[in-house]
């Protein structure tokens, strides 16, 4: 199992990850909101993967338009992907 982040890495890793584009903002806070309390070091490298992209980029592979490819083709980077497509469910679920 992955060694999970201490709160000084995880508040730099979401320092690292604030966005210029609204959309992006939306998808990364909902990941924190859905899985702070558990992200791995393994997540967080992919997550700074994901986070050097430019913001378009990083849109289209979040709505789907696009897939990872190159360098990006890592299992962990997959990992948060998926995890930061998933839809919200309502609170009564």
């Amino acid at each position: 199992m992955d060694e999970r982040l201490d709160p000084n890495d995880l508040g730099r890793l979401r320092w690292r990850c604030r966005r210029g584009l609204l959309e992006n903002d939306l998808f990364v806070e909902r990941f924190f909101r859905d899985h702070e309390a558990t992200i791995t070091k393994r997540q967080a490298q992919g997550l700074m993967a994901l986070m050097d992209l430019p913001d378009n980029d990083l849109l289209d592979l979040l709505l789907g338009r696009r897939e990872l490819q190159g360098e990006l083709d890592r299992p962990e980077v997959h990992e948060v992907l998926a995890q930061m497509r998933r839809p919200t469910l309502p609170a009564s679920a």
